[in-house]
């Protein structure tokens, strides 16, 4: 008898990363076993992760449970959303224009650049004085 794995998918966002799992339910979040209104403070981080679901007209029918590690509340909001997409895309490839067309399934390349030596930030200058 073959045993049916679990799919875990992952979204990353800067130095944030999300392993979400969804499940058939009543439209419940679970961000590092804490609800999402006590998770995510903000409206956009609420808003973020709910964006997949809602393109989809799927609010009602999964639970959504997430681990979440590294970086700041924007960015663990977006890899969360990014997961999300990623599972539904999973769960039906039909899906995957719909998302597309809002953007939900490319990852966000951007990221802190690295401080130059030499230079005060990446690129910001030590202040120069001709005389």
């Amino acid at each position: 008898m073959a045993e049916e794995r679990q799919f875990i998918s992952v979204g990353r966002r800067k130095t944030a990363t999300a392993r979400v799992i969804l499940a058939q339910g009543s439209g419940n979040f679970l961000i590092n076993k804490r609800p999402l209104t006590d998770y995510f403070k903000t409206p956009y981080g609420q808003l973020r992760v709910q964006e997949p679901l809602r393109v989809l007209g799927l609010e009602d029918k999964f639970d959504v449970r997430a681990n979440v590690r590294g970086g700041g509340v924007t960015g663990q909001a977006d890899a969360v959303c990014l997961g999300i997409a990623r599972y539904l895309e999973h769960i039906n490839p039909d899906h995957r224009p719909a998302l597309k067309k809002e953007g939900l399934l490319s990852r966000d390349p951007r990221a802190k650049e690295r401080k130059k030596y030499g230079r005060k930030r990446a690129r910001k200058r030590f202040q120069f004085s001709k005389r």
